[in-house]
């Protein structure tokens, strides 16, 4: 992926203290902004699903700089299940994998899975690093609403809730990332 913005360590500061203290930041991603938060920040996780009026049901996104970030939050897949998923990444995929004992019901909506990704977007990756977590990942948007593409879109959509907006370039994918069951290769989201 060829993203020209740089991302100055001062920034990078900011969203991990904005994230550490449960802050909402918003991001570019592969696709789209993103709006995250910290995985396991129940209070955080709240706000941004009210920002979004976005059903708890529904789960949330992880994204992490690398696969070890995600582990904790993976229960273990067949070696002939977790082949492809890792070979698609770093990169714009995302998979419904076995969810880990204990992950909290707000990132899976309730269900056995949880939908991660490793992403190649350098400056999502830099956040996922700096913050030393993976980050939950949703679009920055209401629900049902076109997605944010620039940081004055993210501004317009989402008001002063979000507390950092990260300016940077989308990766130029034309839709979110898809969306497949690690086990069965069955298609949830093109």
């Amino acid at each position: 992926m060829q993203i020209t913005t740089y991302l100055h360590p001062w920034r990078l500061r900011l969203a991990k203290q904005a994230i550490c203290a449960g802050g909402l930041i918003a991001y570019p991603t592969e696709a789209v902004y993103g709006l995250g938060c910290h995985p396991l920040d129940g209070d955080a996780v709240a706000r941004l699903l009210a920002l979004k009026h976005r059903s708890v049901k529904k789960g949330l996104i992880l994204i992490a700089d690398r696969v070890d970030r995600l582990q904790p939050y993976m229960d273990k897949l067949p070696a002939a299940a977790m082949e492809p998923v890792l070979k698609s990444w770093p990169g714009p995929a995302t998979w419904l994998v076995p969810a880990a004992s204990g992950v909290p019901g707000w990132l899976t909506g309730n269900r056995a899975t949880l939908a991660v990704r490793v992403t190649d977007h350098p400056i999502a990756a830099a956040l996922c690093r700096a913050a030393e977590s993976p980050l939950v990942s949703t679009s920055a948007n209401i629900s049902r609403r076109p997605p944010a593409r620039t940081p004055l879109e993210v501004r317009i959509r989402c008001g002063k809730e979000v507390d950092l907006i990260i300016h940077g370039e989308t990766g130029g994918l034309a839709q979110p990332t898809p969306i497949r069951n690690a086990l069965n290769g069955s298609l949830h989201r093109a």
